[in-house]
Order: C-alpha cells, then sequence, then structure tokens
C-alpha cells in the first residue's frame, strides 16, 4: 500500500496526490478547490459537506472506494445527530484519505457558488459577498510572551485563514477582550474586503446579512439577503415619502431650492423611510437588525444626493452637475442608519452622469448588456426614464423626461398601482365593450364573483399600466387613430363612446357613483410620454448607427407590470420581435442585490461607467424631430413589421399616418 493517494474533485476536475491520513478539506484548499468554511475545520458549521463517489473512473484512472474514507469519528456523529447529515454526504474537515478517491463538492458547499435568478435569461450571480465570517480559537495571554489579544487575534487569522495584516475598527476592539473571555477564546469575526474586522461575536456565529435598496422617487424598495447563501430572506417597499414635498423630481429639487431647510427634510424623509423597512424586513426574517453588516444602495441622481444629503440644487439646471459620479462607501451611521450594525458598510453604486443615476448602473449590472453580443435596449420606465443601449462592444445612456403618466398622473381617473385600480383591460374588436381586471382581484370583470371580490375595495381608478394597455386595447379596435384622436363616429356604434365637449371619450366602467373615462387628455398624456420615451431611444440608436434593435429590457416598477405587446403597439419603444421583448421587474433593485453579493461586481460596473458614452438629449438637435415624429401610435413615419406579425393593426389608418409624415417632412 502506498503512503499517498490520488484525489480528483469534481466538478472542478482538480487533482492531486496526498499523504493518507490527509483531511479532504485540507486537500481541497490545497489544489484551491472552491469548498466553504466558516469555522476553519472544526465540524462546526458544517458548510463543507462533500460527496464521496464510490466505482472506477477510467477517465481518472482512479477506482474510488467507501473503504478509501476515514470512517466516522466521534465529532462528525455528533454533528450529525445534532444538526443533520444527508446520506452519502461527509464533512470535508473530518474524512480522511485512505485511498485513491473521486469526491464531488455540492453547489451548497460551494464558496462562490451562483444564485440563482428566476428569468432564464438573466445572469447568473456568483457568490462572493465583500464581507465574510471567520472563526478562530486564539492562543491564551502568557506571562512569559507578551502580546496583546488583538495581535494574538492577527496571528490566528494569519495561521489559520490565510488572512495577514488585518486592522479592526474602534468599536469592535473595545468588544474584543470580553468576547474573547466569554467564548473561553474562541471568536468569530467579520472581515470586511478581506482587510479590516468590522464585526465579532464570542465562540461561533453562522449568519450575517446584507441590504440592498433601491431608492426610487416614487417607491422605496429593499432586500434582506442572507450573506452566506446569497438567499433573499425578506424584501419590503413603501411610496417614498419625499412625495408630499413634490411628485417628481424637478419639483424636488424645486423645494429643496425654494424652502430654507427643505434639502434636510427630504434627507431625513428618506433615511427615516429606509429605517423603517430594515425594521420591516428584519422583522419578516426573524433577525436581529444588527447582524446586518453590508448595504448596498441604488438611486436616481436627486434620490441619490438627497439620501446622502448632497444638495441637488446642481441637478435641477444646465449642465446638471453631480456633486459626485464616483462609488462611495461609508459607516451606515453616517446616513443615520443606525438600526443596523453600528459598523455596518454602505456601498453606494457610481452614478452616470447629471440624470443617468446609481438606479441605471444598477439595471447595467443586472440586464449585463456589455456582455451581449446582440444589440440590446434597455427602457428603466419612471417619472424620468433612463436608457441604454449596446452590446459588448460600444455602450450609450441617456434620460427622456416622460413625466408622471405612466403611474397615473395626469390621467383623469389616474392612480398609482393600489388595490382597486383597472390594471388590465381587454375590448372587444366587434361590441366595444370592455372588461378589465383590478388589483387585489384575480377576476376580470365579466367573471361570476367579480363584483363580490371587489366590493372591499370597489373600482378606484386607472393605473399606469391599466391606461397604456386601454389606449392600446382602443387603437387595436380603432376607437383611437394612429394621431391618438378618439373616434367620435363610433359614437352611433357604441354607448361607450361620450362626447366630451369638442372631443370623445370612452366610458370604461361606472358603478358606485363614480364613473372612469379614457377621456382625449389622457391620450395625448401617454403619446406625450411615450414620445419622449421613444424618442431617447431613437437618439441612441441614431448614435449608435443602427437602425433596429435585437432585444427590449422593460425595467421598474412600471416597466415590470406592462405587457411588452402592448408597449410596442403603443409605440413605447422601436419595432423588435415580441419574443425579444422582456420585462425585468426592478433591475436596479437586482443590480443592487448584485453588489451586495459579489465584490468583484462593485470593481465591475465602476469600470463599465467609465466607458458608457452619456447623451444629454436637452442639447441634441434631432430629439425634437424624433419626438414628434414618436407622437404617432405606433409611430408617425417608422413601420412596425414585427408588431404586424404578432397582432392585426389597423393597417389603413397606421399606412395613413405614415405617409401624412413622410409629406410633412417633405414640406
Amino acid at each position: 500500500m502506498t503512503d499517498d493517494a490520488l484525489v480528483v474533485f469534481t466538478p472542478s476536475g482538480k487533482r492531486g496526490r496526498f499523504t493518507i491520513g490527509t483531511s479532504l478539506l485540507d486537500a481541497a484548499r490545497r489544489l484551491g478547490v472552491d469548498i466553504d468554511s466558516v469555522c476553519g475545520g472544526r465540524a462546526i458549521c458544517g458548510r463543507c459537506q462533500c460527496v464521496p463517489q464510490a466505482g472506477v473512473f477510467a477517465k481518472h484512472g482512479i477506482d474510488s472506494r467507501p473503504e478509501h474514507l476515514g470512517p466516522l469519528g466521534e465529532t462528525e456523529l455528533r454533528y450529525r445527530e445534532r444538526r443533520g447529515l444527508p446520506a452519502g454526504r461527509r464533512l470535508a474537515c473530518q474524512t480522511r484519505i485512505l485511498g485513491d478517491l473521486i469526491v464531488d463538492v455540492p453547489p451548497d458547499s460551494q464558496v462562490h457558488r451562483q444564485v440563482v435568478r428566476k428569468r432564464a435569461e438573466a445572469r447568473a450571480i456568483r457568490l462572493d459577498p465583500v464581507v465574510r465570517l471567520h472563526y478562530v480559537e486564539v492562543e491564551r495571554p502568557d506571562m512569559h510572551r507578551q502580546r496583546g489579544d488583538f495581535e494574538r487575534l492577527q496571528e490566528a487569522l494569519e495561521r489559520e485563514w490565510g488572512l495577514s495584516g488585518l486592522s479592526i475598527d474602534l468599536r469592535s476592539l473595545q468588544k474584543l477582550q470580553p468576547a474573547l473571555r466569554q467564548g473561553q477564546w474562541a471568536v468569530t469575526v467579520a472581515v470586511h474586503d478581506g482587510r479590516r474586522i468590522i464585526a465579532l461575536w464570542p465562540g461561533f456565529h453562522e449568519r450575517a446579512y446584507g441590504l440592498a435598496c433601491d431608492v426610487g422617487s416614487t417607491t422605496i424598495a429593499a432586500h434582506l439577503c442572507d450573506l452566506g447563501s446569497g438567499e433573499v430572506l425578506a424584501s419590503a417597499g413603501m411610496m417614498n415619502p419625499q412625495i408630499r414635498m413634490g411628485e417628481d423630481l424637478m419639483s424636488r429639487v424645486s423645494y429643496a431650492m425654494l424652502n430654507p431647510g427643505g434639502r434636510e427634510q427630504m434627507t431625513l424623509a428618506v433615511r427615516e423611510a429606509v429605517t423603517a423597512l430594515v425594521g420591516q424586513v428584519s422583522a419578516e426574517a426573524r433577525i436581529d437588525p444588527r447582524e446586518i453588516l453590508e448595504a448596498v444602495f441604488v438611486g436616481n441622481p436627486v434620490m441619490h444626493h438627497l439620501l446622502l444629503g448632497l444638495d441637488p440644487t446642481e441637478l435641477g439646471q444646465a449642465p446638471f452637475a453631480l456633486a459626485t459620479d464616483s462609488p462611495i462607501t461609508l459607516w451606515a451611521s453616517e446616513i443615520d442608519l443606525n438600526a443596523i450594525h453600528p459598523d455596518a458598510r454602505i456601498y453606494v453604486l457610481p452614478c452616470i452622469a447629471g440624470h443617468v443615476g446609481a438606479d441605471c448602473a444598477g439595471v447595467v449590472l443586472s440586464e449585463g448588456p456589455h456582455l451581449q453580443d446582440e444589440t440590446m435596449l434597455i427602457v428603466d420606465v419612471g417619472t424620468n426614464a433612463e436608457i441604454v443601449l449596446g452590446n459588448r462592444e460600444r455602450l450609450l445612456a441617456c434620460s427622456s423626461p416622460t413625466g408622471p403618466a405612466f403611474e397615473g398622473a395626469q390621467i383623469s381617473a389616474g392612480q398609482r398601482a393600489a388595490p382597486g385600480a383597472i390594471e388590465r383591460v381587454r375590448i372587444d374588436r366587434t361590441t366595444l365593450e370592455p372588461r378589465f381586471k383590478v388589483i387585489g382581484c384575480d377576476l376580470w370583470s365579466d367573471e361570476p364573483g367579480f363584483a363580490r371580490v371587489v366590493a372591499r375595495t370597489g373600482v378606484t381608478g386607472i393605473c399606469g399600466s391599466g391606461i397604456v394597455e386601454a389606449l392600446a386595447e382602443l387603437f387595436l379596435a380603432g376607437v383611437i387613430l394612429s394621431d391618438g384622436t378618439i373616434d367620435g363616429s363610433l359614437a352611433a356604434r357604441s354607448p361607450r363612446l361620450v362626447a366630451e365637449g369638442r372631443t370623445f371619450a370612452y366610458r370604461l366602467h361606472e358603478g358606485d357613483g363614480r364613473e372612469i373615462r379614457v377621456t382625449q387628455n389622457d391620450v395625448r398624456a401617454i403619446q406625450l410620454a411615450k414620445a419622449a420615451l421613444h424618442a431617447g431611444a431613437r437618439l441612441l440608436m441614431d448614435h449608435l448607427g443602427v437602425e433596429r434593435v435585437d432585444r427590449v429590457v422593460l425595467a421598474g416598477a412600471f416597466g415590470s407590470h406592462i405587457d411588452p405587446l402592448y408597449a410596442m403597439v403603443l409605440g413605447l419603444i422601436p419595432d423588435c420581435p415580441p419574443a425579444k421583448v422582456q420585462a425585468a421587474g426592478n433591475a436596479a433593485g437586482t443590480g443592487a442585490r448584485i453588489a451586495l453579493l459579489n465584490k468583484a461586481a462593485r470593481a465591475e460596473i465602476e469600470q463599465l461607467v467609465e466607458r458608457i458614452e452619456k447623451i444629454e438629449t436637452a442639447i441634441e438637435p434631432r430629439f425634437q424631430e424624433h419626438f414628434v415624429a414618436a407622437m404617432g401610435i405606433p409611430h408617425t413615419t417608422a413601420a412596425y413589421p414585427n408588431l404586424a406579425q404578432a397582432v392585426e393593426l389597423p393597417e389603413r389608418r397606421v399606412a395613413e399616418a405614415a405617409e401624412g409624415g413622410r409629406r410633412r417632412r417633405r414640406v
């Protein structure tokens, strides 16, 4: 029998010869195999589980047998009894090599494992957080070897984990001596970026948490993540309380300019909202919020500045100068986020330009256009749409002032997305009769039981996705013409068309003493908003030198609820194969989560924003031309062949509008 054995780890394929009696964890570490451990091989954390394989593996030239493993020892048996160990699994730190072996490291035991994302086409998250936990046993003080407790902790961390030259936060240093003695000279430390101890606990401490937060002008969303597994443990959102100081970004900038202490009021409001969300997600996950050691924030430039206590005044006027567009790392206490660990770190993604913020950087990180060969258009729809176009060769970005119409504002019966709001609409092409869904009810309005279910809230109004679907359906039914006019001649055919002075409106619902109509002014408000969005996208296409895009991603709260097909029917976006138009949900928040769970992503986005070309729509001469052409439905001049294959368009009206646009251009 030889005094060493060949061991191959899968799926990495790394292999090497090791002395009989070596632990699998030591062998894995020497080979650089990706295997997790917090406790340093003491059979406490259970993260180093592996699956030894049995059989003859001709590919590797190995006969791997059960007897080539050391037997279950007392420590491993104790762990199995206390916490459970699935059949066929062993703790790598306790398992000795007695012969040639094939050993599989399952995904949940890998340090840099992939975090699953729900959308199949979405970019995977490689788990590698900036904060890591390490359990160590420290030498006791010795009269004959005078060394401070921290210095002996440093020695233990270097000896057991290879971490050298670590510094420590003062608060952690203040707690070190009591923790060492309470833990019988064993502590768990949280190390930030492999360089600094930011928290510690007596004995073994297994969990650390992080917060990813998207501070939007309308909604603030927070996601609590386990930094060890990458799992989202709880999510919560709330209306941004700054709304009482102004509906849109420019009104908030004006509030800061015109009201003494206005900036401070808005900063306090957003910080209190984030603190409240910390309480909500911590309570839902049943954790102590002081175990949150890292938080990542994204937001548009105005929200970014107000969160950080920076004056947003310069963002309200050309040349829209940011106080800083660099990434920021600071203590949580510096933004009064005192509900989490006092030495928790905050990371704020970089901004791209004066009106293209850290939220857009988060969207880019989430959707990865810089990793694609095909040309991708990403639209984060909000009161100020942020648009990115390009691929791995070149990326461009701009913002476009769409206004609040997509969120229900400026619409006669408009409201924010809340129970009772109409969110889905279908209109019969022959009778022009509608049916719809409201938020909080899974039934359509023409289904039995609908009235009973919605009796609690009533039908209160129509939100952004509802008005977009209503207008698209009315266009497909021929009620709305390509120029946006409601065709009053159809009033003789349907009582749904009612006169309103010189124009007409479509009665979508009546009941409970309230009538919900789609008015001519509603159509114009959506036309203006969608034309601004489309013009921004078209401007980027001009600069990139392309006439079509290969893929469209709709991001943001509105983008996640709108039907992509209806977005194309109205002409919010350029023509594209419908199957290549996807909703990404809160991609900015996902980008924040990626930066939270993967430290390399931070360097990636920091480098990437430097090469994104910023296009300022306010000074581009062709923006107005594109805006006017985009007022048509779906567009005054551009063809929509992909859309025409997916739905039956009112061809005659579309052709007439296109011909009219060509005539105007010739004149």
